[in-house]
């Protein structure tokens, strides 16, 4: 007889078992994310949109998020759209595309943690609040967050995120980051 176990059973185990996703979350970064994440198309995004943000304060940063969460349904909303259309965007999706299905989103995001080009809607524009920015762009270059592997809201799957400090490579200051959803059955 043979048994077949799915990534929920295992996830519904023990916490211990979370923890051995995080060595092939750490490989699957080294392997394939490393060499594109800090693409000068990706650092010249999220420099024009640190630019353009500059001057925003929190309460506006929290406005912007509320208005993204009440359109998330609507990817044509003013505030969406532009973080799912522009060549950025399209480039993430052509990189998900090309993992056959390991890789299930990717976004980036400024200075303040605010998406600036995404692959998928987003369940929020402002990640500031969660450890995939806290962990990354506050803690300076060379940071990273790889997450617990769980069900994600807005890609339906079982996944880990993997998300690094995107740095200007000029100065080597931090700019922004980048998150990577990886499929956890991809990674057994």
């Amino acid at each position: 007889m043979r048994f077949v176990v799915s990534v929920a059973a295992l996830l519904l185990g023990s916490y211990a078992f979370a923890d051995e996703f995080t060595p092939s979350l750490q490989a699957y970064l080294d392997n394939e994310i490393s060499s594109w994440a800090n693409s000068p198309e990706i650092v010249a995004a999220i420099k024009a949109q640190n630019e353009a943000n500059q001057g925003l304060t929190q309460s506006q940063v929290d406005a912007l998020d509320k208005e993204w969460r009440a359109n998330v349904g609507d990817p044509a909303s003013p505030l969406i759209e532009p973080v799912l259309n522009n060549p950025v965007a399209d480039s993430l999706r052509a990189r998900i595309e090309a993992s056959m299905g390991a890789m299930t989103e990717i976004f980036l995001m400024d200075q303040h943690g605010l998406n600036v080009a995404a692959s998928d809607v987003t369940s929020d524009m402002w990640q500031g609040d969660e450890a995939k920015f806290q962990d990354t762009y506050a803690k300076g270059a060379g940071s990273v967050h790889i997450s617990e592997v769980e069900l994600d809201e807005s890609t339906q799957q079982y996944q880990g995120q993997i998300s690094v400090t995107i740095v200007d490579p000029e100065t080597g200051a931090p700019i922004g980051a980048i998150t990577v959803g990886v499929d956890a059955e991809s990674l057994l």
